[in-house]
Protein backbone atom coordinates (compact mmCIF):
# COMPACT_ATOMS: atom_id res chain seq x y z
CA UNK A 1 0.00 0.00 0.00
CA UNK A 2 1.26 3.49 -0.89
CA UNK A 3 2.23 5.91 1.80
CA UNK A 4 0.04 8.96 2.34
CA UNK A 5 2.89 11.22 1.15
CA UNK A 6 3.12 9.29 -2.12
CA UNK A 7 -0.67 9.48 -2.61
CA UNK A 8 -0.65 13.25 -2.00
CA UNK A 9 2.26 13.68 -4.45
CA UNK A 10 0.43 11.67 -7.12
CA UNK A 11 -2.74 13.71 -6.58
CA UNK A 12 -0.74 16.97 -6.89
CA UNK A 13 1.05 15.71 -10.01
CA UNK A 14 -2.33 15.02 -11.66
CA UNK A 15 -3.44 18.62 -11.32
CA UNK A 16 -2.86 21.20 -14.08
CA UNK A 17 -0.14 23.81 -13.45
CA UNK A 18 -0.97 26.27 -10.70
CA UNK A 19 -4.11 24.56 -9.41
CA UNK A 20 -4.00 24.99 -5.63
CA UNK A 21 -3.88 21.95 -3.42
CA UNK A 22 -5.86 22.21 -0.18
CA UNK A 23 -6.11 19.72 2.67
CA UNK A 24 -9.92 19.49 2.47
CA UNK A 25 -9.65 17.94 -1.00
CA UNK A 26 -7.36 15.20 0.32
CA UNK A 27 -9.50 13.91 3.18
CA UNK A 28 -10.35 10.79 1.17
CA UNK A 29 -6.68 9.81 1.64
CA UNK A 30 -6.48 10.20 5.41
CA UNK A 31 -7.46 12.19 8.48
CA UNK A 32 -7.12 15.98 8.49
CA UNK A 33 -4.22 15.85 10.96
CA UNK A 34 -2.36 13.27 8.86
CA UNK A 35 -2.94 15.21 5.63
CA UNK A 36 -1.78 18.48 7.23
CA UNK A 37 1.36 16.76 8.53
CA UNK A 38 2.18 15.26 5.13
CA UNK A 39 1.64 18.59 3.35
CA UNK A 40 3.97 20.28 5.82
CA UNK A 41 6.64 17.60 5.27
CA UNK A 42 6.34 17.89 1.48
CA UNK A 43 6.93 21.67 1.77
CA UNK A 44 10.04 21.05 3.91
CA UNK A 45 11.36 18.65 1.26
CA UNK A 46 10.68 21.16 -1.52
CA UNK A 47 8.16 18.88 -3.21
CA UNK A 48 5.36 21.45 -2.67
CA UNK A 49 5.30 25.23 -2.24
CA UNK A 50 3.18 26.79 0.49
CA UNK A 51 1.36 29.68 -1.22
CA UNK A 52 -0.58 30.70 1.86
CA UNK A 53 -2.28 29.29 4.93
CA UNK A 54 -3.68 25.93 3.86
CA UNK A 55 -2.91 26.54 0.15
CA UNK A 56 -0.16 24.59 -1.60
CA UNK A 57 1.02 24.36 -5.20
CA UNK A 58 3.27 21.98 -7.05
CA UNK A 59 6.44 23.61 -8.43
CA UNK A 60 6.89 23.34 -12.19
CA UNK A 61 9.83 21.27 -13.42
CA UNK A 62 11.55 22.55 -16.54
CA UNK A 63 14.91 22.05 -18.20
CA UNK A 64 16.07 25.18 -16.37
CA UNK A 65 15.16 23.74 -12.96
CA UNK A 66 12.09 24.19 -10.80
CA UNK A 67 10.01 27.34 -10.66
CA UNK A 68 6.76 28.47 -9.09
CA UNK A 69 3.67 28.12 -11.30
CA UNK A 70 2.41 31.21 -13.10
CA UNK A 71 0.32 33.58 -11.01
CA UNK A 72 -2.38 33.72 -13.71
CA UNK A 73 -2.86 29.94 -13.66
CA UNK A 74 -2.97 29.84 -9.86
CA UNK A 75 -5.49 32.69 -9.78
CA UNK A 76 -7.71 30.90 -12.30
CA UNK A 77 -7.52 27.67 -10.30
CA UNK A 78 -8.25 29.46 -7.03
CA UNK A 79 -11.28 31.23 -8.55
CA UNK A 80 -12.73 27.92 -9.78
CA UNK A 81 -11.95 26.10 -6.57
CA UNK A 82 -13.37 28.71 -4.20
CA UNK A 83 -16.22 29.96 -6.40
CA UNK A 84 -14.84 33.49 -6.23
CA UNK A 85 -14.78 36.10 -8.96
CA UNK A 86 -11.14 37.12 -9.36
CA UNK A 87 -10.14 39.71 -11.96
CA UNK A 88 -7.06 41.76 -12.77
CA UNK A 89 -6.55 45.05 -10.97
CA UNK A 90 -7.43 48.27 -12.82
CA UNK A 91 -3.75 49.20 -13.25
CA UNK A 92 -3.07 45.93 -15.10
CA UNK A 93 -6.25 46.39 -17.17
CA UNK A 94 -5.24 49.95 -18.11
CA UNK A 95 -1.79 48.73 -19.14
CA UNK A 96 -3.24 45.86 -21.21
CA UNK A 97 -5.60 48.30 -22.98
CA UNK A 98 -2.76 50.70 -23.77
CA UNK A 99 -4.08 53.48 -21.49
CA UNK A 100 -0.87 53.63 -19.49
CA UNK A 101 2.71 52.58 -20.02
CA UNK A 102 3.12 51.90 -16.32
CA UNK A 103 3.68 48.21 -15.74
CA UNK A 104 2.39 47.09 -12.34
CA UNK A 105 5.31 45.90 -10.20
CA UNK A 106 3.20 43.50 -8.14
CA UNK A 107 0.54 41.01 -9.13
CA UNK A 108 -2.68 42.46 -7.68
CA UNK A 109 -6.14 41.05 -8.28
CA UNK A 110 -9.61 42.10 -7.21
CA UNK A 111 -11.76 39.40 -5.64
CA UNK A 112 -15.26 38.77 -4.33
CA UNK A 113 -13.55 36.74 -1.57
CA UNK A 114 -11.45 37.93 1.35
CA UNK A 115 -8.36 40.11 0.98
CA UNK A 116 -5.19 38.04 1.33
CA UNK A 117 -1.67 37.53 0.05
CA UNK A 118 -0.24 34.37 -1.44
CA UNK A 119 3.41 33.65 -2.14
CA UNK A 120 4.52 31.96 -5.35
CA UNK A 121 8.23 31.43 -5.01
CA UNK A 122 9.70 34.93 -4.83
CA UNK A 123 6.52 36.59 -6.12
CA UNK A 124 3.81 37.92 -3.81
CA UNK A 125 0.28 37.82 -5.24
CA UNK A 126 -2.18 40.17 -3.56
CA UNK A 127 -5.96 39.74 -3.56
CA UNK A 128 -8.05 42.76 -2.61
CA UNK A 129 -11.71 42.36 -1.73
CA UNK A 130 -13.77 44.57 -4.04
CA UNK A 131 -17.43 45.59 -4.30
CA UNK A 132 -19.53 43.94 -7.00
CA UNK A 133 -19.27 46.58 -9.74
CA UNK A 134 -15.50 46.36 -10.50
CA UNK A 135 -15.87 42.57 -10.79
CA UNK A 136 -18.39 42.64 -13.65
CA UNK A 137 -17.69 40.85 -16.93
CA UNK A 138 -14.77 38.69 -15.71
CA UNK A 139 -12.51 37.56 -18.54
CA UNK A 140 -14.08 39.94 -21.07
CA UNK A 141 -12.91 43.22 -22.62
CA UNK A 142 -15.91 45.12 -21.22
CA UNK A 143 -14.86 44.22 -17.67
CA UNK A 144 -11.27 45.26 -18.34
CA UNK A 145 -12.51 48.65 -19.57
CA UNK A 146 -14.62 49.19 -16.43
CA UNK A 147 -11.66 48.28 -14.17
CA UNK A 148 -9.27 50.48 -16.15
CA UNK A 149 -11.65 53.46 -15.90
CA UNK A 150 -12.08 52.90 -12.16
CA UNK A 151 -8.29 52.93 -11.77
CA UNK A 152 -7.88 56.05 -13.95
CA UNK A 153 -10.39 57.89 -11.77
CA UNK A 154 -12.81 60.74 -12.60
CA UNK A 155 -10.04 63.08 -13.82
CA UNK A 156 -8.57 60.77 -16.48
CA UNK A 157 -11.47 58.45 -17.36
CA UNK A 158 -12.83 60.72 -20.12
CA UNK A 159 -9.49 60.68 -21.90
CA UNK A 160 -9.38 56.89 -21.49
CA UNK A 161 -12.82 56.52 -23.07
CA UNK A 162 -11.77 58.63 -26.06
CA UNK A 163 -8.71 56.41 -26.62
CA UNK A 164 -10.72 53.20 -26.27
CA UNK A 165 -13.63 54.17 -28.53
CA UNK A 166 -11.68 53.30 -31.69
CA UNK A 167 -10.15 50.11 -30.25
CA UNK A 168 -13.35 48.39 -29.12
CA UNK A 169 -15.75 46.47 -31.34
CA UNK A 170 -19.40 47.60 -31.53
CA UNK A 171 -20.47 44.56 -29.48
CA UNK A 172 -17.91 45.37 -26.75
CA UNK A 173 -19.07 49.00 -26.68
CA UNK A 174 -22.68 47.84 -26.40
CA UNK A 175 -21.80 45.50 -23.52
CA UNK A 176 -20.00 48.29 -21.62
CA UNK A 177 -22.89 50.70 -22.12
CA UNK A 178 -25.37 48.03 -20.91
CA UNK A 179 -23.63 47.98 -17.51
CA UNK A 180 -24.21 51.67 -16.67
CA UNK A 181 -26.95 51.02 -14.11
CA UNK A 182 -24.56 48.82 -12.10
CA UNK A 183 -21.74 51.38 -11.97
CA UNK A 184 -21.04 54.46 -9.84
CA UNK A 185 -22.49 57.66 -11.34
CA UNK A 186 -19.16 59.13 -12.45
CA UNK A 187 -18.23 55.94 -14.35
CA UNK A 188 -21.71 55.70 -15.90
CA UNK A 189 -21.44 59.34 -17.08
CA UNK A 190 -18.07 58.70 -18.75
CA UNK A 191 -19.39 55.55 -20.43
CA UNK A 192 -22.46 57.49 -21.65
CA UNK A 193 -20.05 59.40 -23.90
CA UNK A 194 -19.80 56.17 -25.93
CA UNK A 195 -23.51 56.45 -26.74
CA UNK A 196 -23.60 60.14 -27.55
CA UNK A 197 -20.44 60.15 -29.65
CA UNK A 198 -20.04 56.49 -30.55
Amino acid sequence: MQTLAKQVQEHAAGLPEGIPLVAKELLHLGSRAAVDQVLSRLVQRGTLLRAGRGIYVLPVESRFGTRAPSAAKMVEGLANQRGETIVSHGAAAANALGLTTQVPMRAVYLTSGPSRRLKLGAQMVEFRHAPTWPLIFPGRAAGEVVRALAWLGPEKAGEGIRKLRTKLSPSELKEIVSARSRLPTWVAQEISALVTHG
